[in-house]
């Protein structure tokens, strides 16, 4: 532990902030580095010559953003950020997606990407006049913690009504984004033991509970989904799942294995299955699948899903539906939260929903989708010698696999160098390790493009990696 030399300003920040960033700057250039203790609140406000509640304030900053990490009992410890940087590099990946396709790329086929064409501005403007015009004060106060209740009742019927999903309104918690619920999440399941993952996964998923939790594996899984009875050896209490549509693969959960994740989790005490409802509202061909929830009958099943994708990524508003226990938890530690999405967002969803716009815009945008999926299938069908296909029917993304036995970075850069872009599976690995010595995996989105972009982008493809 050592004392902290701060160059006061004269800038006219606060006191607290100045101290918040000069700590942060020094975890991040890697002067205070991982583990290493940090004064106590009092002895820095006596070095330092200030009131503890000002260093009180700038430690609680840096604990919300995962600078920081407080121990019961033993003070404060710098956190483990590399998984922080991780996650802000991925961010800049999309961000660099966009600035390469401005650049002069003919087609990028984003798995991220989705079509903004057919949003429906006019119906969200005028629901938005309409709400502001009210002159509601209300909707300019802080609100529920959870959401605004009329807002968690219209998703908890929908959810029933699309999904299959049994909840109250009460067991809904409203966020601004995935990430925000996982780390609220990260806090609830504290101290219940380790979160297992397939492998590859979402990214951000992994690294929000390894940055926040710091007790994340990843253990097999084959054709039908995560292997069950590894989640013993491995001393799992929690289990992070894609059952309806997992990323990248795209694959399905079968009911046997979606039984026997819930009988793991009811042979133990405090276990939990996390479902993530990814891409669960775009499914081209067949029936639509029931949440894994839907199945629950012993409140083991915590729910997440998010209306980034079906409506638009800025809209920033998801939800998790906790089980009775977990919301007896949640209550007694964050009742006194804020909520993170706007009430005036809230209620612009809220009257989008509840006026049939949603469902229309959701049905328009399947349309669109299929059209888009067929063709980019039609288009592929050429390849089937060199490739095998998978992750169809479902989603915003297919999977391409090489036969022949190239690599996956010859592929990326033979389709860089033909001006499209494609995406490796090892950018869903969180162990990278366990890429090496299997096929070559691309993924193709279709979200984001044109059927006449998909088409040209196809073809470049079949010249570059003709031979």
């Amino acid at each position: 532990m050592q004392d902290l030399v701060i160059v006061w300003k004269n800038d006219g920040s606060h006191l607290y902030e100045q101290i918040y960033e000069h700590i942060k700057e020094e975890i991040r250039k890697g002067k205070l580095l991982y583990r290493e203790k940090l004064p106590s609140t009092r002895s820095l406000a006596v070095y330092l010559q200030v009131s503890r509640s000002t260093v009180e304030l700038a430690y609680e900053q840096l604990l919300s953003e995962g600078y920081i990490e407080s121990v019961p009992y033993r003070g404060y410890y710098v956190a483990r950020v590399e998984e922080l940087y991780r996650i802000q590099e991925e961010g800049e990946r999309e961000a660099a997606a966009q600035e390469t396709k401005e650049k002069g790329f003919a087609a990028d086929f984003s798995p991220n990407a989705v079509d903004m064409r057919f949003f429906p501005f006019g119906i969200w403007r005028r629901l938005t006049r309409a709400i502001l015009s009210q002159d509601n004060v209300s909707a300019f106060s802080l609100g529920q913690a959870k959401g605004d209740r009329q807002l968690r009742d219209t998703i908890a019927r929908y959810l029933h009504a699309s999904r299959g999903v049994n909840c109250s309104p009460d067991q809904l918690i409203i966020g601004a984004g995935n990430d925000f619920l996982l780390m609220l999440l990260c806090r609830l399941l504290d101290g219940d033991g380790t979160v297992a993952f397939e492998n590859p996964t979402y990214p951000k998923a992994y690294r929000i509970f390894r940055l926040f939790s710091g007790r994340a594996v990843t253990v097999p899984s084959d054709e039908g989904g995560i292997r069950v009875g590894s989640l013993e050896a491995a001393g799992a209490k929690a289990v992070y799942v894609m059952p309806s549509h997992q990323y990248p693969s795209g694959r399905i959960m079968p009911i046997g294995r979606r039984l026997e994740l819930l009988s793991w989790a009811m042979e133990g005490e405090g276990r939990y299955v996390i479902e993530d409802d990814y891409d669960s509202e775009f499914r081209y061909r067949g029936k639509p699948v029931p949440s894994l929830q839907a199945s629950d009958t012993a409140g083991k099943v915590i729910y997440i899903g998010t209306f980034s994708k079906s409506i638009a990524p800025a809209i920033r508003v998801s939800y998790m539906v906790l089980p009775k226990k977990l919301l007896r938890r949640y209550e007694k530690q964050f009742a006194s939260f804020s909520s993170t999405v706007s009430r005036i967002d809230q209620a612009v969803l809220d009257a989008f929903i509840r006026e049939g716009a949603f469902e229309r815009h959701l049905n328009r945008m399947r349309k669109v989708y299929k059209e888009k999926h067929d063709r980019l299938l039609e288009e592929l069908r050429p390849l089937t010698k060199d490739f095998r296909i998978s992750g169809e029917n479902a989603g915003l993304h297919v999977l391409l696999t090489d036969r022949r036995g190239r690599g996956e970075e010859e592929l990326v850069r033979r389709a860089r160098e033909a001006g499209v872009r494609v995406y490796g599976i090892s950018e869903a690995m969180v162990e990278p390790g366990e890429a090496k010595g299997g096929p070559a995996t691309v993924l193709l989105g279709f979200g984001g493009l044109t059927k006449e972009e998909i088409s040209g982008g196809i073809a470049l493809l079949k010249e570059a990696w003709k031979n």
